[in-house]
């Protein structure tokens, strides 16, 4: 079983780093490991670019492995250096304890917290940080790493330039002794990360080692493995659009946006990310892959990945919700669609409040500035370009009222093919 795992995974191209091939699959062939993701509480959410290393303990998980969320309480007040060139900022106790609830009720959603003998299992690592003194610290932790074997590691070696902070510094250590906490309490002998989180790891291990296999002499198989960072085929930063963060939360980023983020996936990235992301089986994600080579026109693989991981993180409510608003822009047939739809759909869209009241097809693209002036307009409506919930009004005596409204709060004109203006009434 375990070394089933670990094929999959290089199957995906999900490996990019372990310590101890073959050692690692052993162990996971003899017996139900235990193992470890950390995320800081950084914000109020998870974004996408905590679904890999989600997924990744899903993956162990459905192999009948027990995978533990860390939500890093502690650490989090600290911030982790690795792959910035800045220091974060520092939010306070509450805060912090406020965003760690809300990413422990979304990871609850993500993977099986009330499953059968490995049902995952979320800790925070401000229990033990919280109250250990700075003398314990350095005495205990500190101890233990040389400032040459810290300069070593690429987190803070590629900051030295820049500048790092000793708070900073610090987080490889206090990331080594939650690797060291879980091992004693949870029997974790498995940490997964992005492969910035390379050092420290290994500093985990290695802390492991020194306290458990030589302190007390007794001796602890653990091991490491990192998972690539995204990169995307033009360049640009996995996970940010224009409008910022794609965030798993809904309220965030609206399951129909979520959707259109995974839909407009560059075709030279879609089947990776349908091998990253997605459960759907190595060979049927092979059968897309020569189905979309043949036909790429018809973007196959980027619907199935917006298909199953909109499924994943929302539901399948949320996932036809998404492609009932995706496929009534794209065919110009809005009145199927209710209010909170075109809230959602339209959020980006620029909007012009007007009373609630009856007015002049005329006078509202003016005075919405969607036509420069009256004679324009009544250019716009003769010549045809001007469309009142996805049909095409061509009279410039309308009057648009009441039956001109979805839910009596909207209605939508657009003019040409892709100038969409929301009306809303107040």
């Amino acid at each position: 079983m375990g070394q089933d795992i670990l094929n999959e995974l290089e199957k995906r191209g999900l490996i990019q780093q372990t310590t101890d091939r073959e050692g690692l699959a052993q162990h996971l062939k003899e017996q139900q490991v235990s193992l470890y993701c950390g995320f800081d509480p950084t914000a109020d959410s998870l974004h996408i670019g905590h679904l890999l290393p989600v997924t990744m303990l899903k993956r162990f998980q459905d192999s009948g492995h027990k995978p533990i969320a860390l939500i890093g309480g502690g650490t989090g007040m600290i911030g982790d250096p690795s792959g910035r060139s800045t220091e974060r900022s520092l939010n306070e106790t509450e805060v912090v304890m406020g965003f760690a609830r809300s990413l422990e009720n979304q990871l609850a959603k993500l993977l099986k917290f009330d499953e059968g003998d490995n049902a995952a299992v979320a800790r925070n690592n401000y229990d033990w940080l919280h109250n250990m003194s700075i003398i314990d610290f350095l005495r205990d932790i500190g101890k233990h790493f040389s400032i040459n074997y810290m300069l070593a590691k690429d987190s803070v070696s590629t900051r030295i330039e820049q500048g790092i902070t000793f708070t900073e510094f610090s987080y490889m250590l206090m990331q080594s002794y939650d690797y060291l906490k879980l091992n004693e309490e949870e029997n974790v002998s498995l940490q997964l990360g992005g492969s910035d989180q390379w050092g420290n790891i290994t500093a985990g291990m290695e802390l492991i080692r020194r306290k458990r296999d030589i302190e007390a002499g007794e001796e602890v198989n653990v091991f490491g493995l990192t998972v690539p960072l995204i990169t995307k085929a033009d360049g640009t930063k996995f996970g940010k659009t224009a409008g910022g963060a794609v965030w798993l939360d809904p309220e965030k980023t609206s399951p129909y946006e979520f959707y259109q983020f995974w839909l407009n996936t560059d075709d030279r990235d879609a089947v990776k990310f349908l091998k990253y992301f997605t459960f759907l089986p190595v060979e049927e994600i092979e059968a897309i892959e020569q189905h979309f080579n043949e036909n790429p026109g018809k973007r196959e693989a980027q619907k199935r990945l917006a298909e199953e991981m909109t499924k994943f993180v929302h539901d399948e409510a949320a996932l036809e919700q998404a492609i009932k608003i995706s496929e009534s822009l794209f065919s110009g047939d809005l009145k199927q669609l209710s209010a909170h739809d075109i809230s959602t759909g339209f959020k980006d869209v620029p909007t012009y409040e007007i009373d609630n009241g009856e007015v002049g097809l005329v006078d509202l693209l003016v005075q919405a500035g969607i036509s420069p002036s009256k004679r324009q307009a009544r250019e716009d409506i003769t010549n045809g370009a001007i469309y009142v919930n996805g049909e095409r009004n061509q009279d410039v005596q309308h009057v648009l009222n009441t039956d001109d409204r979805i839910e009596d709060k909207y209605t939508i004109i657009r003019r040409g093919k892709k100038k969409y203006t929301l009306i809303q009434y107040k």
